[in-house]
């Protein structure tokens, strides 16, 4: 079996990226709660996610396999998310989609994670890292990040994320990641995990 390939991105991926995050977060504990909808439908994800992957794309810095079976969304140092119109976007799909109630806490949660990363040094930021159900357990996620974080190791920036899942805590120690403390979603109180990486993992 021949091994899949990291590789930047192209704006040809997008579709396949946004489908991987649609999949890999429809039930995650911290996005799976906050982005319901009272309605219980879920077409909204795509085009939520979508302006995230957009946002990053400006910079050249999501990654994938070359086989679009994972991806891994990055920002540099000190840049944002999302630009102007990115941000009008978002609040347009938002008040469309959302109830009121579930608006003001996904506004509180975003709060909450643009205060645990304002607090950090300068660093890479590992927004989204996500594997297709499809490729789950055979290690592609865990050599996307690790290629990815060879890159920032010889650019000389450490990185920062923060996990939604427990489950996939063990992975980011794995690749040199420490927790640093972290936060709780608003509407179910599930923990959201800080972890940095200094350069080279820590590794003297």
């Amino acid at each position: 079996m021949i091994e899949p390939v990291p590789r930047l991105a192209r704006t040809a991926d997008i579709d396949d990226i946004v489908e991987i995050l649609v999949l890999a977060f429809e039930r995650d504990p911290i996005w799976g709660v906050a982005l319901a909808r009272p309605d219980g439908r879920t077409d909204h994800l795509d085009p939520y996610w979508r302006l995230f992957v957009e946002g990053a794309m400006r910079f050249d810095t999501v990654r994938v396999t070359d086989d679009l079976g994972a991806c891994a969304i990055w920002l540099p140092p000190n840049e944002d998310e999302l630009d102007e119109d990115g941000l009008a976007r978002l609040e347009a799909l938002l008040d469309d989609v959302m109830g009121s109630a579930a608006l003001e806490a996904l506004h509180a949660l975003y709060e909450r994670f643009e205060a645990s990363r304002a607090a950090r040094a300068p660093h890479a930021y590992l927004s989204l890292l996500a594997t297709h159900p499809d490729r789950r357990g055979q290690g592609i996620g865990q050599a996307l990040l690790a290629e990815s974080l060879r890159i920032w190791d010889g650019m000389g920036f450490p990185a920062y994320l923060e996990s939604t899942n427990p489950a996939n805590d063990h992975r980011y120690e794995r690749a040199g990641f420490r927790s640093v403390g972290g936060f709780d979603a608003v509407l179910d109180e599930a923990r959201v995990t800080a972890f940095w990486r200094p350069v080279g993992g820590g590794v003297t």
